[in-house]
């Protein structure tokens, strides 16, 4: 397997990992009170968002030639920050 493929897998474990903590959002949304369920369901969009965002760079990165993928990483990588840090502020929300 080439480095592409590795960072590939890594970059989907990734987002298999933050559509299972929006699954226990939505999950914990359920239980809680009307406003906080409002609140939670706000944050479980953005979340969803931000996957989906997520997504179509790791489709971006699929069809970049082995060339130009290392070119591409960077810009990926700034999504990838911006998905963590709303997965993050989305959990510590959560926990109160």
């Amino acid at each position: 397997m080439n480095d592409k493929e590795l960072y590939m897998q890594k970059l989907q474990a990734r987002i298999d990992e933050w559509k299972a903590d929006v699954d226990k959002f939505k999950a914990k949304a359920s239980g809680a009170s009307a406003d906080v369920q409002l609140d939670m369901n706000q944050q479980v969009r953005v979340l969803e968002g931000r996957i989906e965002d997520g997504k179509a760079k790791l489709s971006e990165l699929g069809e970049a030639g082995e060339d130009a993928w290392e070119s591409i990483k960077d810009g990926i990588e700034s999504a990838w920050d911006s998905l963590k840090s709303a997965a993050t502020d989305a959990a510590a929300k959560f926990k109160k």
